[in-house]
């Protein structure tokens, strides 16, 4: 801006001309004529100080209003944007809203997301399992089922059985968050929808099965079963959760008929302990009967084969002796008369032999007081 700086000088000098003389007595109210002047040149600039355009006259120590405020906003700014670094803890996962739509899903770890109300973090924990309860509630914050300390809810764990026998059924299920886009954006209130799926899923189950399984040696199939049919209906809704292990903790009939189910139930033992000692008789002694059967039938084989073997031989022999009588009958007649008079005299003591014609002429004595006498049938010889 260009000043004409002669207009200037005259401009003042014309209003020094148009202020009131005031003799040397009245010099105070001169200055104070000069000061009311002053500040109503001030109240006529938004800045202070000269409102002919000049600078405003401002200590050194003091910045103009706008320097702070810029200032102020620049803080301003800095924080918001800090404020959107976050830190994703192990066991979870963050998923990210950019203007309240899913942009991103982010793992353990620091991040940045832009501040609010651009994005939003949420930060579900999927490695945690959670517990939901049907038929009971646990007291307090520990969730274990203690019997006799739990409080029943009646509605819930009163079923059907198949054999339409009602049954109170107490049950727990463990679960966790396998999809966290799913679980944070299409169910509401999930322990709510777990409790309601299960108590469905086991009263199908509880409707399919008799009161005998459920009550004994049945309950690890209700349980799989239920497990099963829980997850079902859980993927139908796309809840994002996985059914972990589903628990029986008591399975009782009512109160007013139990004194009747437990006489049902010891006689079920009693039937089940004799059928046990039927079973460990029978496997005593059917192994025994086996072993003994198995004896003789190897004896039998044994004997059947000497037998046959025996017989073999002996035709073998014959068929040999027969042979050699053709060839030489005369030979091998003497041959079998030798061998066996062999085979008789062989334990005679003493022999005597008579050849030719000595036997006609020659009386033959036999010494009866060497001989011993023959034991009688059905007597031992004694010694």
């Amino acid at each position: 801006m260009n000043w004409d700086w002669d207009k200037l000088q005259e401009k003042r000098e014309r209003q020094q001309r148009q202020r009131p003389a005031f003799p040397e007595s009245r010099q105070d109210e001169r200055e104070e004529y000069d000061d009311d002047r002053e500040e109503r040149r001030n109240r006529r600039s938004p800045f202070g100080g000269d409102p002919r355009g000049g600078l405003p006259k401002l200590p050194k120590w003091q910045l103009p209003n706008g320097l702070l405020i810029g200032g102020g906003v620049l803080v301003v700014l800095a924080v918001w944007l800090l404020s959107g670094i976050y830190i994703v803890n192990p066991g979870e996962e963050g998923v990210v809203l950019r203007f309240g739509k899913y942009d991103r899903t982010v793992g353990p770890g620091p991040h940045y997301a832009l501040p609010a109300p651009i994005e939003k973090v949420y930060k579900p924990q999927v490695s945690r399992v959670l517990r939901s309860e049907v038929g009971y509630r646990s007291p307090g914050e520990s969730r274990t089922y203690q019997k006799g300390q739990v409080r029943p809810i009646p509605a819930e764990a009163s079923m059907l059985t198949g054999d339409e026998n009602i049954v109170n059924v107490q049950f727990s299920v463990q679960y966790r968050i396998a999809d966290p886009v799913a679980y944070l954006f299409n169910i509401y209130e999930p322990d709510m929808l777990v409790r309601s799926a299960a108590e469905a899923a086991m009263r199908e189950v509880i409707g399919n099965s008799l009161i005998d399984a459920a009550l004994t040696d049945g309950k690890l199939q209700i349980q799989a079963d239920t497990t099963s049919l829980l997850q079902q209906i859980l993927d139908r809704y796309d809840a994002g959760l996985q059914v972990i292990a589903v628990q029986l903790q008591d399975v009782h009939p009512p109160d007013e008929v139990r004194d009747a189910f437990k006489d049902v139930a010891s006689a079920r033992e009693d039937k089940i302990r004799i059928i046990n000692e039927a079973e460990a008789y029978r496997n005593e002694l059917l192994p025994r009967a086996r072993g003994e059967a198995a004896a003789i039938g190897n004896k039998a084989d044994a004997y059947r084969a000497t037998r046959i073997q025996n017989a073999e031989g002996e035709a073998a022999r014959f068929t040999a002796l027969s042979a050699e009588h053709a060839r030489a009958p005369k030979v091998m007649e003497h041959r079998l008369y030798y061998e066996t008079l062999e085979e008789l005299l062989k334990n005679a003591r003493e022999k005597v032999l008579l050849d030719g014609k000595s036997p006609e002429r020659i009386l033959p004595y036999l010494p009866l007081s060497g001989l011993k006498p023959t034991p009688a049938a059905g007597t031992t010889e004694k010694r």
